[in-house]
């Protein structure tokens, strides 16, 4: 028995401790001697225990606290194990074939040293222009193959993307190779080099840089930035207790693994004291990134980076008043390392509250009597570093009951060689004197596990339509007509459907066994996205196959158990033959998710045509959507937040007399006087808020 191991005070939620980490590793390692650790995680607790604790914690023993184990063994078995902390034992052992685990960060390290002292691409480095003694110059990114069908999936492969920097600082970017290494993971070895039929040499343009030293040369950083402090002198107003969290009405739990990153549970909100159940489970469980050029190898480039590399195992550790500014709260991460340490990840997530702008604001035209409320919003935070890119995701919570995911875009572009006056064909853009910025697209899923008002929801899909009825018709004269068209996705192939901008396309996870006593309809939330564009890769193609899940823009399946990654368990080195994740999930779409436990995916991203504006470092380009209560709350639920300012027109008459005035008071203006003792700006008492 190791159950000491587990905290007595632990939520069954929480990510495994450093120590029980330690445990399931010293576990695993005796039963099966020295093996590689690819996976350590929390092997969330299945639902229906989960849901019947949830409901009476105080009575009711915990679920059990249970290891999810990947690991090598010698010779490349592949294991999945799941480990009971708590017995001390392992249930489950399984051999893996033909699948391949996700990469760590141990191993992504380690391709650089090897390809630097292999002699064939020494060798390659000399044609491109490289001397063999400048080979501590060069660098490459190291992806997982994708797939080969040369190489298939059975040994453990990695590709390296190659670059030279002439000084250290330098932006390896500008300098992109026109070869690949392949790199075997068993044997520590590059085994093949692809080499493309048109020789591009190493650039030979100056370098671009971002880093001060280089800004201060090209005539320094700007001196007309004055600074902007946020404060909060009594305190943030949400509370932490462990990892769970209240603020405005909101309770939820934080968790974070390696491959999602952050991932919340039992979202609830407190509606006039009912505590009522929105979303069980809610993460980002993918994201594929194809890239558009046709050449071979670059159809392997379409980097799966949360199945393929972790967005957990990626994070960056945030820095007080740069990633994360004002007053924060921060929560640790820790994982294993490879070979059966503990690898801790400091301030992997930041919390922390934001002024949101204006909540919402009336002012009568007649005499100008007023209310203004100003909104906060309250942020969980992680960044992420794939290779080039950093992804900075935001969950935003909103007053109102709005959820609202951001993903913030920025990082470098991942380029490729190009001779001087080459024709790009249209795949890809010269971003700097001899680098080609490839075209690629981002695309996220967005994994929704519903508990509107409870466990049974059903999915609408809502298109604003005009009126059957002609003009001229006796239901719709004027012509002017519309309305909400509501389609019932009542199946699983029903549900596989795309977006449409012309409609205004939303989806609506429903409870039909709760209608509003005003309007009728049942309480939902919608989701509202707008950036939504089609995988580009064709149907058949290998990015199609691997990354099923981005051929619609919603999927809606039935819960089970352990179906939490939108493209499978296993995502290295598939074929995508068959398909893995949703489309397996689908079945041949007709299950039932009628009025039933039902987890929606959506997937949103970005198309991205490089432009020189990107190079050498990109500023952040954001991808928003919002998860929307729709006649779920009688009436606003915001109005009891408290207004800057309000006055009716009873008290405009009356000289403002008993007016309500909590507005900043360190707010000033910009140039000129002073606002009034008042706070007005010198007409009848409004105007100046």
């Amino acid at each position: 028995m190791v159950s000491a191991v587990t905290k007595p005070d632990l939520h069954p939620f929480d990510p495994l401790t450093a120590g029980e980490i330690e445990a399931a590793i010293s576990i695993a390692k005796k039963a099966h001697g020295e093996v590689l650790f690819n996976v350590v995680s929390l092997h969330e607790p299945r639902k229906a225990e989960m849901m019947k604790w949830l409901q009476d914690s105080a009575n009711l023993p915990k679920p059990a606290r249970v290891a999810d184990v990947v690991v090598i063994a010698p010779g490349g078995k592949v294991y999945d194990g799941l480990i009971d902390l708590q017995e001390g034992n392992i249930t489950k052992w399984e051999l893996l074939e033909g699948l391949q685990p996700i990469i760590t960060m141990e191993e992504l390290q380690a391709v650089e040293h090897v390809c630097r002292k292999d002699p064939k691409v020494i060798e390659q480095c000399e044609i491109s222009g490289i001397p063999k003694e400048d080979m501590h110059k060069v660098y490459c990114d190291p992806w997982t193959i994708g797939y080969d069908e040369r190489h298939g999936n059975t040994i453990r492969l990695q590709q390296a993307l190659m670059y030279y920097r002439p000084n250290p600082d330098d932006c390896q970017y500008a300098y992109p190779l026109d070869f690949c290494p392949i790199y075997d993971g068993e044997k520590k070895a590059i085994i093949n080099i692809d080499i493309p039929k048109v020789r591009r040499p190493i650039n030979k343009a100056p370098p671009v840089n971002y880093h001060p030293a280089a800004i201060e040369n090209a005539g320094g950083y700007r001196t007309n930035l004055k600074p902007i402090n946020i404060t909060q002198p009594e305190g943030v107003s949400f509370e932490m207790k462990g990892r769970q969290l209240e603020w405005q009405n909101w309770k939820f739990h934080i968790g974070f693994n390696y491959r999602e990153g952050i991932v919340f549970n039992d979202i609830t909100y407190n509606d006039k004291g009912t505590v009522r159940p929105i979303f069980y489970r809610l993460s980002l469980s993918e994201m594929v990134v194809p890239y558009g050029n046709p050449e071979h190898p670059h159809q392997r480039k379409h980097a799966f980076d949360l199945g393929e590399y972790g967005a957990g195992y990626m994070t960056n550790s945030l820095s007080l008043g740069c990633d994360c500014k004002g007053s924060i709260h921060y929560l640790d991460a820790e994982f294993p390392s490879r070979e059966g340490g503990i690898r801790t990840i400091k301030n992997a997530v930041c919390i922390h509250e934001e002024d949101a702008g204006i909540l919402f604001k009336h002012t009568d035209f007649r005499d100008e009597s007023t209310i203004v409320t100003r909104a906060r919003k309250l942020i969980v935070q992680q960044v992420f570093t794939a290779a080039n890119y950093e992804y900075a995701i935001q969950w935003i919570f909103h007053q109102d009951g709005t959820i609202q995911p951001e993903i913030k875009l920025t990082g470098i572009l991942n380029t490729y060689a190009m001779n001087p006056d080459e024709d790009l064909g249209g795949w890809g853009t010269q971003v700097y004197p001899g680098v080609n910025g490839q075209n690629h697209q981002h695309l996220f899923c967005l994994r929704i596990d519903a508990n509107v008002d409870g466990p049974n929801n059903t999915v609408f899909m809502s298109d604003a339509m005009p009126a059957d009825a002609p003009v001229g018709s006796k239901e719709n004269f004027y012509g002017n007509a519309f309305y909400a068209k509501r389609t019932k996705l009542a199946t699983t192939g029903q549900a596989a459907t795309q977006y449409n901008g012309d409609t205004a396309r939303t989806w609506d996870i429903c409870n039909t066994n709760r209608l509003h006593p005003y309007s009728g309809k049942p309480a939902s939330y919608k989701l509202v996205s707008r950036e939504v564009p089609r995988l580009m890769p064709k149907e058949g193609s290998l990015v199609w196959k691997r990354a099923g899940f981005a051929r619609n823009a919603v999927h809606v399946t039935k819960y089970s158990d352990d179906q939490l990654w939108a493209a499978g368990r296993h995502v290295p080195q598939t074929s995508g033959e068959p398909s893995q994740g949703i489309p397996e999930w689908m079945g041949d779409g007709s299950e039932s998710i009628d009025n039933t436990n039902v987890v929606l995916w959506h997937t949103f991203g970005v198309v991205h045509f490089p432009a020189p504006e990107d190079f050498p470092v990109m500023p952040v380009e954001p991808i928003t959507l919002i998860l929307k209560p729709r006649n779920f709350f009688d009436n606003n639920p915001v109005m009891d937040v408290p207004p800057s300012y309000a006055s009716t027109p009873s008290q405009v008459a009356a000289n403002n007399a008993g007016v309500y005035d909590a507005a900043d008071k360190i707010s000033k203006l910009a140039f000129g006087k002073e606002c009034c003792s008042n706070g007005t700006n010198g007409t009848n008492g409004v105007n100046g808020h």
